[in-house]
């Protein structure tokens, strides 16, 4: 009677009605897993999916250095100081010793640390007297041209070829000494020879500067962009798009040339020819704190004369004399540090004196620069320094060099035309004057704070001339012609 009454209370009967549940759960439960059990058992076996671990930083630039692509620093500083170790135990190890010396290199080229050339210098031979190998002599064809030594890079890359000739890492680097020797049709040579062996990013970049010196800017601007969205490590996919910024300069496109700058030192913020490259894009727009932060920056960490040289001349547009005297102070000083390191920046002193020293060292340094290396870039500035000195008629054969399309001149340069056209003008030869005069607004109307507005006063100051019949002398400085 009791056990009834306990079942009939309310307490008794939720009791029970939750048993029955339980048991109800626990059996749908059970014949759920036997169901699903049997659905796994009938699908096909799953592949475990793994990531592959990101290659460590010394592995990153080993690969960046064997394909001649530009590396991170911090990648650099690991590699080399793993071949360093390796080297100590290893010392007959002829490769090593020729990635060591060649990462050195870049180190050098990337810091302007001429002491690291020294160091890369030392690696590399030794790397020849263990064995003769196209890699060591690659990597000195690689420093010679670093250090601005053309002939020597020649000689080096030369040799290399002749050992290996499919070794599609020796064509870039003849490609800069042919280049920096005024010998554009060997380098244009190399370049087919290069193509022939080799596709990629690397290779579209080499083809790229080749392209910009003939002044196929469009055909440049679109290897680079494929080089730039084919590069897989940052630090070469930043060097590409610093060079596209810099494409877009020369042409007078400040917004392009920024944002090219812009995602460069995003991308990798060690790139500082970018930072740079912001400081004349942000100056040309008017964005004048900007620029000088930008200039200071890449100068802190890359203190190149080029640099010291353009900031220099921004604040003398500014009418900061003395801030401007400072930077011309370390330009000096950068290329004397660099002269100890073996590297040769005598372009960049004598572009400075021509313009805010000593217009007749200018000279004597240059003429030294064209017999070591008689590229465009030299033949400009030698001429212009020649007119500041007084000696327009020899200038104007310089002058007409470094814009010569026929015999390689053919980079767009507003620098290269304004200053043939000032000289003109000074030889009283006024059409041609002007028409260079305006070629080179047409190629850049911001390409100087200082030399666009003294462009503009002298085509002002030319006015009409008439356009036909001007005598003219010809790329050697001697023989009178119509100007077409």
């Amino acid at each position: 009677m009791e056990n009834q009454a306990t079942e009939n209370r309310p307490e008794g009967r939720r009791a029970e009605r939750r048993a029955r549940l339980h048991g109800r759960l626990v059996i749908a439960a059970v014949a759920g897993c036997a169901v699903l059990g049997t659905a796994l058992m009938l699908l096909p076996p799953q592949r475990t999916v793994t990531r592959a671990p990101a290659p460590a930083p010394g592995a990153q630039a080993l690969t960046a250095v064997a394909a001649g692509a530009p590396a991170a620093l911090p990648d650099l500083a690991a590699l080399i100081d793993e071949r360093e170790g390796h080297l100590r135990r290893h010392p007959e190890d002829a490769e090593s010793w020729a990635v060591l010396g060649t990462a050195y290199v870049e180190q050098g080229r990337r810091t302007a640390d001429a002491t690291f050339y020294a160091r890369a210098e030392d690696r590399l031979r030794t790397s020849l007297r263990v064995r003769r190998s196209a890699a060591a002599l690659g990597g000195l064809a690689a420093l010679a041209n670093a250090r601005r030594d053309f002939r020597t890079a020649r000689t080096w890359g030369e040799e290399a070829r002749q050992l290996e000739p499919k070794r599609w890492t020796t064509y870039p680097e003849l490609i800069d000494a042919y280049t920096g020797l005024g010998d554009y049709k060997a380098a244009r040579g190399a370049l087919e020879r290069l193509t022939e062996l080799r596709s990629g990013p690397a290779v579209r970049a080499r083809a790229a500067a080749v392209y910009r010196d003939r002044g196929w800017r469009e055909d440049a601007a679109a290897q680079l962009a494929d080089a730039a969205a084919g590069a897989e490590a940052p630090a070469e996919r930043a060097a590409y798009l610093e060079r596209a910024g810099q494409l877009a300069w020369e042409r007078g496109d400040r917004e392009d040339a920024l944002r090219h700058f812009q995602e460069a030192v995003r991308i990798d913020p060690d790139q500082r020819a970018a930072q740079a490259g912001q400081g004349r894009a942000l100056a040309a727009l008017g964005r004048t704190t900007e620029a000088l932060n930008a200039y200071r920056m890449a100068l802190a960490k890359q203190p190149l004369p080029q640099y010291a040289l353009e900031l220099g001349e921004l604040y003398e547009s500014l009418g900061l004399g003395q801030a401007a005297r400072v930077q011309y102070d370390l330009l000096r000083a950068t290329v004397e540090r660099a002269a100890a390191g073996g590297a040769d920046e005598e372009l960049v002193l004598g572009q400075f004196e021509a313009d805010h020293g000593d217009p007749a060292a200018a000279v004597r340094r240059l003429r030294a620069e064209w017999l070591r290396q008689p590229g465009i870039a030299v033949a400009d500035a030698l001429g212009w320094a020649l007119h500041r000195a007084g000696q327009d008629r020899e200038a104007l054969r310089y002058a007409r060099i470094a814009t010569d399309k026929v015999h390689g001149g053919g980079v767009r340069s507003a620098l290269y035309a304004y200053h043939l056209g000032m000289i003109e003008r000074e030889s009283e030869q006024y059409a041609p004057a002007r028409r260079h005069l305006q070629e080179a607004l047409r190629i850049n109307p911001y390409f100087s704070p200082s030399r666009v507005r003294t462009a503009r006063q002298a085509l002002a100051a030319l006015g009409d001339v008439p356009e036909e019949g001007v005598p003219v002398l010809d790329a050697k400085g001697v023989t009178p012609r119509p100007y077409r």
